[in-house]
This record gives structure tokens, sequence and C-alpha cells, in this order.
């Protein structure tokens, strides 16, 4: 008998794609995917059940199934379409964490856990260090938004890994995702025709790739490879980093710098209007920025990224058309203007 395979939260375009690549592993046998909703896209052979993991009926659905690898997809930052707000979506990140912990605790067929999770757990502040490991402790930890629910849910998980040591337990810490189906904060903030960003910042940014994360999640879903470690806490980020002028500049999107007190009011003004989440939590990333260590996701879990940081950004620009300004006049004038100002060094492109 080969595995049996449950994945949660695929009605999300990176669920259902993450389920139809894992039925193609010749070792499994067997996969279901839960979300509270059904999919809008195909499962391809995979068993859909509507289930939703804030309720404890999501024990039954293991106890019945016989599932032995458990893949917890369904932790996010944004809603599922129009469905529900920052509730809702809190609700399913920590209690629907909970109940699916809980329910994995009673089932004695469960062997392996992998959860998405975030490199927003280590918050974003003026005293970070230049980039953070998996065991770096951060300098603040995050007050509120997704990065404290995701600080939540790996709280729940340890604590799960202790009273089941028998349960191989992956942590995949994710930069920012981004694709052609990227759905989050940052993917609905770079969509702006204008950007609003902070005076006097530039910060550093990581991507991954959605097909990168995929990659990733079977790797971690499978049994180890010779030489690997496929348990533990990894940080996943494609290589380099990229500022946010740079991001703007290749998309085409104007930017606008405003004092951070403006920049607050105007993410409240954005979020109550239903534009985009510009939380304050997002405003700290684009003031502060973030870089993660990836040594361990590739010496360890013995994950390479096909895409680079600028590579994963390049493929979404594509994804999303040109912006007000296009990228090859906007590097026009910038090298126009660096050619003016050779004293001052030029600008970067």
């Amino acid at each position: 008998m080969g595995k049996v395979v449950l994945v949660t939260g695929v009605a999300r375009q990176l669920g259902g794609r993450f389920v139809r690549r894992i039925q193609r592993d010749p070792d499994v046998d067997r996969v279901i995917g839960v979300d509270a909703v059904p999919p809008e896209h195909h499962l391809g052979g995979a068993e859909f059940l509507k289930a939703d993991i804030r309720h404890p009926a999501i024990a039954r659905v293991l106890a019945e199934t016989g599932v032995d690898t458990v893949i917890h997809m369904d932790i996010n930052g944004t809603p599922l379409g129009k469905r529900g707000g920052r509730a809702s979506v809190k609700e399913t990140n920590v209690i629907g964490t909970m109940q699916l912990l809980g329910a994995c605790q009673k089932a004695p067929n469960v062997q392996r856990l992998v959860i998405k999770s975030s490199t927003s757990v280590y918050g974003s502040a003026p005293r970070d260090p230049a980039v953070f490991t998996e065991t770096t402790t951060p300098k603040s930890l995050p007050s509120g938004g997704f990065a404290k629910d995701v600080v939540e849910v790996e709280g729940y998980v340890r604590g799960f890994a202790r009273r089941r040591p028998d349960v191989a337990v992956c942590v995949l810490r994710f930069a920012n995702i981004l694709g052609p189906c990227a759905d989050s904060p940052l993917a609905e903030y770079f969509s702006l025709p204008v950007w609003p960003t902070v005076l006097g910042y530039d910060p550093r940014l990581q991507f991954v790739h959605e097909d990168d994360a995929i990659e990733v999640l079977r790797i971690a879903a499978a049994a180890p490879r010779r030489g690997t470690l496929n348990s533990g806490t990894f940080n996943i980020a494609g290589d380099g980093v990229l500022l946010l002028s740079q991001t703007s500049r290749r998309l085409g999107r104007p930017t606008v710098p405003l004092l951070l007190p403006t920049v607050t009011w105007a993410g409240t003004a954005l979020r109550s209007i239903g534009i985009t989440d510009f939380s304050p939590e997002q405003i700290r990333l684009l003031t502060h920025g973030r870089v993660v260590e990836t040594t361990q996701m590739r010496e360890t879990l013995g994950f390479r990224p096909k895409y680079t940081t600028a590579e994963t950004f390049a493929e979404f620009a594509r994804s999303r058309g040109p912006g007000l300004l296009p990228p090859e006049s906007l590097a026009r004038t910038v090298d126009r203007l660096a050619g003016v100002l050779p004293a001052r060094g030029g600008l970067s492109q």
C-alpha cells in the first residue's frame, strides 16, 4: 500500500497545484483534499472532502481515511476570494491549525506532518539582523496580523511535536510566494497602479516561485533522500534579494514616497474600501524588509530552488502586464539621469 496524503487549503490555486503534483509520486496511493469550500479548479484524481478544519469533524476525516501524511497548506494572509475577512482568516489559521493538530494527535496512522509557514514569523523591525537563520530570535515579536498568526501556529506545532515524537514534523518558512497564481497581501500591493512607499526606506525583499514552493512541499512530504533530513524547520527563499525600488522599476509602477504616519493612514484607507490588505505588518515589511539564510534548505533538506528571487519576480511581472510606466521607458529615464549626475554615482538599476 502506498501513502495516503491529506492536503488542506485545496480551494486555493497553490493547494490545487500541489494536489495535482503529489498524485504523480509513485509511492502515493491516495490523495484527499479538504477545504471549507469546493475548489473552482480540477484536483486531478484526488478526492475532495468539504470539511472546515476549524471544526472537530476534521478528526473524523483523518480517522476514516487512514491518512499517514498531512500537508497543512491552509495558513494564509488573505481571505479566499471575497469570502470573509481578517477575522475568518485568523480563525482558519489559528483555530483551524489547533483542531487539525488535535486530530493528528489522535490519529495513530499519521507519520508525517508538513506545515506551510512563513518568514513573517521573524517580523520586521529596525534593529533586526541583516539575515535571519532558523534559530534567530526576533528583536520584537509580531504584535498582530498574519505574522502573529504564524507565531501562534508554530507554537502549537512545537507542542504537537513534543506530544507525538513518533511523527516527523517539517515546518517550511516561505518567503513571499510569487507567480502567475500568487494570492497574498504583497501580490495585491504589487498589483496597485501606484505604490505608496515609506519616505527614506528602500527595503530588501526575497521571493520564492510557486513552482519551487510546490517542489519543496513534495520533498518534505516524502521519505528523506540519502544524505538529507526533511524534518525540522527550514527557511525557503530564492537566491538573492531585490530592493523595493528595483521591483517598482521592473513592474513599471510609479511610487509615492510618504512619511510613515501618512503611509499608515493610506493603508487604513485602502484596507477599509477593500482594495488591498495593507496591514501594519505589511507596512513594517515595506519599511524594514526581511532577508533569511537558506543554508539549511540546501545542505540539510537537499532542495535548491530553480528560480532566484529576481527570476521569480520577473515571472510575476510577466503575468501582471505592463504598469503605468513601461519598464523599458523607466529604465531609459534612469540611465539618462545617471548620465547627468555622474558625480553622485548615478542611480542603480
